[in-house]
């Protein structure tokens, strides 16, 4: 892991006072130095944020802070933790939701950052911080490994992948960074794999400090005042015992702080990593990195003879006897199946898994100390590694406490993947996260509910942490509007069609009179599908640009041609709901097709529903609906992104208005005043900004 620290024995001397609550009041006054010296608009919710940041910060405590779109949140947690850091000389760590996010940060605001500082004689010191980015192992180039790779290419790399072996050499030469998302088109996946630094024999004992990409960035992340992270690598780090700092203080590193943007997704993030996660694709491309019978490479045709080859091919047998098995008799008639009880399937991978990571420990052996023998010994502790999780599954140890699981994926659905999940993540955040010591500032535009943020201090397990909101200061009374269709059928399996013939119809009458661009946000791709094959005739006559999620873009990719267009029409699903920021004129309108209540069928909202009644709960208020409305409420956030922005709402499902939940969907509006339409009215009705 990037440049955490040894622990030490003893506890850390007390830092030195920091200055960043009073600097924060001199900064975010109306006649602060961000007003006068830099011409920014004060930002009365931004000041109170930056305040109770610093407050936080300087004590040690914890905050949840809700930040309506608008009010700066991103300055208001940035400079008081730079103040901090420099004052103190400790890590300030900043964990958002997406690795773009991240380049923001570094790219935007950390330079506003440094232009504030700098604007101030007062305040100039602070203009000098160290940041860096901080991304997994695995996407940095090793050139040492990309060294062996060439030399060792007719070993180890099929003939056909040769080219793309020297178009990365070629990349390695000419890069700063050395980060495979630099590289375009993107390095094809089993290429990179042998030349990334995720692997033993990239590290200090043998990498040139001053050419390794990976040792350039773990020296600026020891030598960095800001690290900022995504919450992906922040909980692996944690889950991989990162945070274990020998009873010292912090996080990832001793006496660290901490601030989560974006963090209503942290609960979602920590279950992904906190869970088993295996599939046949990794499996497979972890037994032919070994030896692959087909093109007669890998590392046992270099280190190993033909009795070793042999127990690779073995394994392999036994893993496609196995997958293949779970694939016919549990996944044959669904993607995903929910595992209960052991007894679902035999341990067919235990004895070849064994006998290969014993042999390759013996062919390690053979050799001496170097980076040969290291590569082997992390490829035999990676076949154990696999070994134990299998076991581990197969014996569905704690069905109380977590869910298991094996879903079908892939575009031909051909990966079989075994998955367990915590059932109430809690007790691993408050453990790992809010217990150690240290500050952190959990943000988002989205934490709470009707003015309350009980459900995600719950989901949290943060239920002792000071909690504030601060609304946005954008006038919704002026440029928001909010329209409900109320003739369309509730979608349920018997109307189905009708439902889908309905959405078309509206869909297709909402976004033609509107100007500027339109989202679209699905709950189903097979919704999205069917109504974009409908529609795409009528935009193509009317010059209408139609986006849609599961092409050949990607999502930064759509939302890009977004912007360029002005009036294209962006049909998404699930992980468009939140993050798309397209502002002005390109997004005039967001659809919501249907309330965004999650499927109760997978297996971790079919456990945690189990498990709320079971403690005499109410499924449907403490998980359903505050879910569904947190994600309704990041959908409806896409409009307004800029205080000169103007949209309109358009919600197709008529349920928001005849449920009695729906109350609290309206709820969550900028402003509470919808208008009704339907087919008879919405001529006359329905009125998008001109």
């Amino acid at each position: 892991m990037i440049g955490l620290s040894t622990p030490s024995d003893a506890l850390p001397e007390p830092p030195p006072r920091s200055r960043a609550p009073e600097l924060t009041s001199i900064l975010f006054a109306e006649d602060g130095i961000l007003a006068n010296e830099l011409q920014l608009e004060h930002r009365p919710q931004q000041e109170a944020m930056a305040r109770a940041v610093a407050s936080a910060q300087s004590t040690d405590d914890s905050l949840l802070f809700e930040a309506g779109t608008g009010v700066g949140k991103s300055l208001a947690y940035l400079l008081p933790g730079i103040i901090q850091a420099v004052d103190q000389d400790r890590q300030f760590i900043v964990s958002t939701h997406t690795i773009a996010l991240q380049e923001q940060l570094d790219r935007k605001d950390l330079p506003l950052c440094r232009k504030v500082f700098a604007s101030h004689d007062s305040i100039s010191r602070y203009s000098d911080f160290r940041s860096t980015v901080l991304v997994g192992k695995g996407n940095y180039l090793c050139t040492s490994r990309l060294a062996n790779a060439l030399r060792d290419k007719q070993e180890l790399i099929p003939t056909s992948e040769h080219t793309e072996l020297q178009r990365i050499a070629k990349w390695a030469a000419e890069s700063e960074h050395g980060l495979r998302h630099e590289l375009s088109p993107s390095p094809s996946y089993e290429v990179w794999e042998l030349v990334n630094a995720d692997s033993s024999s990239c590290s200090r004992k043998y990498c040139d400090h001053a050419s390794c990409f990976y040792q350039k960035a773990r020296a600026r992340i020891a030598n960095s005042h800001v690290i900022i992270v995504n919450h992906s690598l922040l909980f692996a780090h944690i889950a991989a015992g990162a945070g274990e700092n020998g009873g010292t203080r912090g996080v990832l590193w001793p006496d660290d702080f901490v601030v989560l943007d974006e963090a209503h997704t942290v609960p979602a993030v920590a279950t992904e990593h906190c869970g088993l996660h295996l599939s046949s694709y990794g499996t497979d491309r972890m037994l032919k990195y070994l030896y692959n019978p087909r093109t007669k490479r890998g590392l046992m045709v270099k280190h190993g003879g033909p009795a070793e080859r042999q127990l690779v091919v073995d394994a392999l047998e036994g893993s496609k006897q196995f997958f293949t098995f779970l694939a016919e008799k549990l996944l044959q008639k669904q993607f995903v199946t929910r595992i209960r009880e052991t007894g679902f399937a035999e341990p067919w991978m235990d004895d070849p898994l064994a006998l290969l990571h014993s042999a390759v420990r013996r062919r390690a052996d053979k050799l001496d100390d170097g980076r040969e023998r290291d590569e082997l010994l992390e490829q035999a502790r990676r076949v154990s590694t696999y070994r134990a999780r299998i076991t581990q599954f197969l014996a569905v140890a704690e069905p109380s406490k977590e869910v298991y699981w094996i879903e079908r994926s892939g575009r031909r659905n051909t990966i079989v993947t075994l998955r367990t999940a915590p059932i109430d993540i809690a007790p691993f955040i408050r453990a790992e996260l809010l217990n150690c010591g240290t500050s952190v500032v959990c943000t988002s535009a989205t934490l709470a509910l009707a003015d309350k943020m009980d459900a995600f201090q719950s989901r949290m397990g943060a239920e002792e942490v000071t909690a504030a909101i601060e609304h946005s200061p954008f006038d919704f009374n002026r440029n928001f509007r909010a329209f409900v269709a109320t003739d369309i059928p509730a979608p349920t399996r018997d109307q189905a069609r009708l439902d889908l013939s309905a959405l078309v119809d509206y869909i297709r009458y909402c976004t033609l009179a509107t100007d500027g661009g339109t989202l679209v946000l699905f709950t189903s791709y097979a919704d999205l599908r069917h109504v974009a094959g409908e529609l795409e005739a009528d935009y193509l006559a009317a010059g209408r640009p139609l986006l849609r999620q599961g092409g050949d873009l990607s999502r930064t990719a759509l939302a890009d041609k977004m912007r360029e267009s002005g009036n294209a029409i962006l049909f998404g699903t699930d992980s468009f709901w939140t993050g798309i920021d397209v502002p002005g004129d390109a997004l005039s309108q967001v659809i919501i097709t249907r309330l965004p209540f999650e499927v109760p069928t997978h297996p971790i909202p079919e456990a945690r529903t189990e498990w709320i009644r079971d403690q005499g709960g109410n499924p449907f208020s403490e998980l359903t609906l505050p879910d569904a409305l947190v994600k309704f409420r990041q959908g409806v956030g896409r409009l307004i992104r800029t205080i000169n922005d103007q949209g309109v709402i358009t919600v197709l499902d008529s349920r928001i208005v005849q449920k009695p939940y729906g109350r609290w969907f309206l709820s969550t509006l900028p402003r509470p005043d919808v208008v009704r339409i339907n087919r008879e009215n919405r001529e006359l009705r329905f009125e998008p900004f001109v």
